[in-house]
């Protein structure tokens, strides 16, 4: 490659830069175009080291080479070395107890083995503490002693046995994922294709040697066949061929093995069969097989995708910039340049950039981010401030006290990669039960051909065929996923997105159901409930004062009285922060708050509190205490139904919340949940499903907000509210679109069935499978009838998988509102 570059890549890695970036650094006298703070820095370092020559001399670009031999290029050693250096490290390596910990995105992962391989490789590598890859978003966490082995010799290791390792960044990630997308649509629409078209001939071919058909046409639609299947094979199928050649040098079995040696050997020999015109051809089946198993290889990739793009969003919380104070000014400055000591104003409705203790001002600061509660939190001068949440209402100044990876943002995102690696990885047991499946066809496909050959070497080749079709397990492969599927179809008809293959096995043994409180249980907003008059001023005058003013305040108290009518005009409004409102009607000064605040405006002690629960606030003028107002989260209208229903079918529930204040016990108390845990954070909420999990429960998770990520991720199921923030939906196992907890009642019968319907299927596709073996190993089989046995064995796996298409909807039944309790159980 040249020293020119196509202004629309990265100069650096070649990969497409994204609409709005803007990386630019100089480079033998002209600036050149990056796509990432990641090729920036170090494009940068190679410059700052006297190395820009590399650039002049190189051959390709450093992004993804596919390097596949022992000997690494040297000029990829070489860049491989830079990423040794500290300032490079910052953004994704972490050091703490002298080891490092380094977020790293590997391509070229595939299956449940490639992570095997991956991790028993960097493990042994000197100074490797631990390595985990998590399968579902192809990222790797090593924690290595790079006193012992820099960070450049772990990268050369991962490349010399197949795969390429990047430093995490989510814009870099976000590149590599769309890349990934594009080449996936490209083969699994080519093999479509190319399925279409050569079943279309081989209906005219079977069709022939039923009622006969002269030799002539047979050649031509053979040769068509070939025509059509061959970029089927040489394209869409290459990634099978590229992970079962890095299996064999690797000496690890994978489905990719027989799966190769079945496309290619089908291949190979209907091509043969075709050039000499014997025996037969088989490139329908070669291009089925090969579109199925890219169908599901794309949809694995979309939900792997949108889970890394789950956590790329969880860092994008933070701004792009930050007001500095610089002596007596303020400068705008990216947040990424902050340190810890500057000093930074945060403004009405922007969001905090990093941790840090206010210095100037008090404000209410919304911490839903983190804590999933929705009432701002009072915060004055010492308070600390968390990076990622909104300040609220008035100007305050931080001094910063943590950035970067040491935030307390990011300690969640390390935490929610940690229990993602910790939930139950099923690929991998399927795994480690198909490299004995494909030991044993291997060996029996190998004693069969070598038994004919001894008998009669015509028929050994395709004997042996027909011994790899009828065992590629066709009817074996279908009868989980199917089922899967129709419930999964059902269910999302009827309001219950299911996001993950194994919800559906997990809620059929699930034992225990976790509820989050607010805006999972409840409907998340406050609203008023009742209303007391404490003069000869009735209700609904009451209440037009109380919204004559609440009307100039956004704090969610305040929305509880948008909606009444606000017949009264206001004005002096003044916000106390964390106390409530004052304001005059008229002659007539108001205050509404917290009791002991409005009641510092009136000549009379304050009246006691009413003996209901709940949050009350009191309305007072210059001459007495008016009305009382209670404000409460209202109980959702099916939760009370869907405990009950959900206890009926032997599971425990139970609620977790961060909510410490009276109506916890108050909830639990209506829905009739005993074991209740209030007052918890994010740690402390996975910590508890832990606890459950070692113990022996089968815990599913219901929840809503950010702070509900962890938990969600560390539960061996996971269900996010319809209404929750997209990344606790994207990071959940399910989603109730529908908003309606009874769906978790519906979720729950149909996976007992579906079970159920997986045990019937799994029998009769091992009972053919062993019926047809045998067949095909002594000759009875041709290649042929196995295939239109597998499609016989697969459509009965399919037709009793699509009972699961019909649900029993539950509907909601006649229920008892909350109030009424709260007045018979005050």
């Amino acid at each position: 490659m040249t020293d020119n570059h196509s202004s629309k890549n990265c100069y650096h890695c070649g990969l497409p830069i994204p609409p709005g970036s803007n990386f630019t650094t100089i480079i033998n006298d002209e600036p050149r175009d990056m796509c990432c703070p990641g090729c920036l820095a170090v494009a940068e370092t190679i410059v700052n080291s006297g190395l820009d020559t590399y650039y002049k001399h190189r051959t390709e670009s450093a992004g993804s080479p596919e390097i596949r031999s022992k000997e690494l290029p040297e000029q990829l050693l070489q860049e491989l070395t830079l990423y040794n250096e500290p300032n490079i490290q910052k953004d994704f390596v972490i050091t703490k107890d002298n080891l490092s910990e380094a977020s790293l995105v590997i391509e070229g992962i595939t299956c449940a083995a490639c992570v095997w391989l991956l991790e028993h490789h960097i493990q042994g590598i000197p100074g490797v503490e631990k390595a985990h890859v998590n399968l579902t978003n192809h990222r790797a966490r090593i924690t290595w002693d790079k006193t012992v082995t820099p960070l450049s010799t772990l990268l050369s290791e991962i490349y010399r046995i197949g795969y390429q390792a990047h430093p995490y960044h989510p814009d870099k990630e976000e590149q590599l994922l769309e890349q990934e997308q594009k080449r996936a649509t490209r083969r699994l629409g080519i093999a479509g294709i190319g399925m279409m078209q050569t079943m279309m001939i081989a209906v005219a071919l079977y069709g022939g040697d039923i009622q006969g058909i002269e030799n002539r046409y047979v050649t031509f639609m053979r040769w068509a066949s070939l025509v059509i299947a061959s970029p089927v094979i040489f394209y869409a199928a290459r990634p099978f061929f590229l992970a079962a050649w890095r299996d064999l040098k690797t000496k690890h079995l994978t489905m990719d093995v027989p799966v190769s040696l079945a496309i290619g050997g089908a291949y190979l020999a209907s091509v043969w069969a075709t050039i000499t015109n014997s025996g037969e051809v088989y490139f329908d089946s070669v291009t089925m097989f090969t579109f199925f198993l890219l169908i599901g290889r794309f949809l694995e990739m979309k939900a792997r995708h949108r889970t890394g793009r789950a956590g790329n969003s969880l860092l994008n919380l933070l701004p792009a910039s930050a007001l500095k104070i610089v002596g007596n000014d303020e400068q705008l400055i990216p947040v990424k340049d902050l340190t810890v000591g500057d000093y930074v104003i945060i403004r009405p409705g922007h969001t905090i950039p990093a941790d840090g203790i206010i210095t100037a001002g008090n404000s209410s600061v919304d911490e839903s981010a983190l804590t999933g509660e929705y009432l701002p939190i009072r915060k004055q001068i010492d308070d600390k401030v968390v990076g990622g949440t909104i300040n609220v209402e008035n100007p305050i100044t931080i001094k910063i006290i943590q950035t970067g990876n040491e935030t307390q943002l990011s300690a969640i995102v390390r935490l929610l990669e940690r229990a993602q690696e910790e939930k139950p990885h099923v690929a991998k047991v399927a795994d480690k039960v198909a490299s004995y499946f494909v030991t044993a066809v291997l060996l029996t496909a190998i004693i069969v051909g070598f038994s004919w050959w001894l008998v009669e070497p015509s028929q050994a080749f395709w004997i042996t065929l027909s011994v790899l079709v009828v065992t590629c397990p066709c009817a074996l492969s279908l009868a989980t996923p199917t089922a899967l599927t129709a419930a999964t179809g059902t269910l999302r008809q009827n309001g219950l997105l299911i996001t993950r293959g194994h919800v559906l096995e997990s809620l059929a043994t699930a034992t225990h159901i976790v509820f989050d409180k607010t805006g999972t249980l409840t409907q998340g907003n406050l609203s008023l409930q009742q209303i007391v008059p404490l003069t000869d001023l009735s209700e609904s005058e009451c209440i037009k004062i109380a919204a004559a003013i609440e009307k100039h305040s956004e704090h969610p108290i305040a929305k509880a009285f948008h909606e009444k009518s606000a017949e009264l005009n206001a004005s002096n409004i003044h916000n106390e922060v964390g106390q409530g409102l004052e304001g005059s009607i008229g002659n007539q000064r108001y205050r509404i708050g917290k009791p002991d605040f409005s009641s510092q405006i009136c000549s009379q002690p304050q009246p006691p509190l009413p003996e209901i629960s709940g949050q009350w606030l009191l309305l007072c003028n210059e001459n007495s205490a008016l009305a009382w107002f209670r404000l409460n989260d209202q109980v959702r209208r099916e939760a009370q139904q869907t405990i009950k229903h959900l206890q009926q079918l032997g599971l425990t529930c139970e609620m977790l919340t961060g909510d410490n204040s009276s109506a916890v016990e108050e909830v639990a108390t209506f829905l009739g949940i005993n074991n209740t845990v209030s007052g918890v954070s994010p740690e402390q909420k996975l910590s508890h499903v832990k606890n459950l999990q070692e113990n022996g429960a089968q815990v599913v998770m219901v929840g809503d907000g950010i702070n509900d990520i962890p938990v969600l991720a560390g539960a061996q199921t996971s269900i996010a509210m319809g209404g929750a923030t997209d990344l606790a939906k994207t990071n959940a196992d399910g989603v109730l679109i529908s908003h309606d907890l009874l769906r978790l009642v519906d979720g729950i019968l149909l996976a007992r069935k579906t079970k159920r319907i997986i045990k019937q299927n799994l029998f009769w596709s091992l009972f053919y499978n062993l019926m047809a073996l045998p067949l095909a190993a002594f000759g009875f089989i041709a290649p042929y009838m196995a295939a239109l046995g597998m499609s016989a064995s697969s459509l009965v796996v399919v037709s009793n998988a699509m009972r699961l298409n019909r649900l029993k909807k539950r509907k909601l039944g006649p229920i008892k509102h909350q109030s009424e309790t709260l007045k018979t159980n005050p």
